[in-house]
């Protein structure tokens, strides 16, 4: 009997894991009203763009009070955008009402949300294309050592970063699903996730899929969405690179 009373009262312990997730993160520029326009503009673009992605609030460089923080919160999840911590702010500034003050964020790469130039049409170059831009597309490169090959679909839901070489999907990526890669990113199905190459800055990347319904495209920090997607590369095999800030995107086939 005194033993079972001894293990009703010790304490059971705690189970804690660790996990890190991928978010955007927010730097507002004064003023604020405009910044919020330029937010809009993305999101009138794109209206999936921040669905589903937590984002943190970088606050370095500004001075806001923590009623103006609030509010411009309450501004961003009335479009949609979840804030989940803080930036660039001193915890002791800002009380339990707001989300906490994060310090152990890692940089992958700038997005960079400005309107790109209509895509080209489906085997053709913008005349002020590079040459290398202008000639055709070539098939997907054999795997380096450092390539990541995933030979299972990547469902919704679902992040695979490989920050350090490439990433070969022999399956299809899900709407909702997310590909994250150093280098260049290759999916032998149907790509209807996001996927980002050149998550570490190199311009390099490339994109290459079998069959395009994307609902984000992304190499070192330039985006295209499927609004900005000519429509007759849709469905189709396609590569993505940069021409200088600009990401084209042309037919293998």
């Amino acid at each position: 009997m005194r033993t079972a009373v001894q293990s009703r009262l010790r304490p059971r312990p705690v189970r804690f894991r660790g996990r890190s997730y991928m978010a955007f993160a927010l730097a507002p520029e004064l003023p604020v009203s405009d910044w919020l326009a330029d937010i809009d503009g993305t999101i009138g673009r794109s209206a999936g763009f921040f669905a589903g992605r937590p984002a943190v609030l970088d606050l370095a460089g500004l001075t806001l009070a923590p009623a103006e923080v609030a509010a411009l919160i309450r501004e961003l999840e009335g479009r949609g955008i979840r804030i989940m911590g803080l930036e660039g702010a001193e915890a002791a500034a800002y009380g339990p009402d707001l989300p906490p003050v994060l310090t152990s964020g890692r940089v992958l790469t700038a997005v960079d949300t400005a309107p790109e130039p209509a895509t080209a049409p489906p085997d053709a170059t913008p005349p002020s294309a590079t040459p290398a831009a202008r000639a055709a597309p070539q098939p997907a490169a054999a795997p380096s050592a450092g390539s990541l090959m995933i030979d299972t679909p990547i469902r919704s839901g679902q992040t695979v970063y490989h920050p350090h070489g490439d990433i070969i999907v022999l399956g299809a990526v899900s709407s909702g699903a997310e590909v994250v890669a150093g280098g260049s990113i290759h999916v032998y199905g149907a790509l209807r996730g996001r996927a980002l190459a050149g998550a570490g800055g190199d311009r390099r990347a490339r994109i290459f899929c079998r069959r395009i319904e994307a609902e984000l495209l992304a190499i070192s920090g330039y985006y295209r969405t499927v609004d900005d997607l000519d429509v007759a590369l849709r469905h189709r095999p396609i590569q993505a690179w940069l021409d200088g800030d600009t990401m084209l995107i042309a037919a293998l086939d």
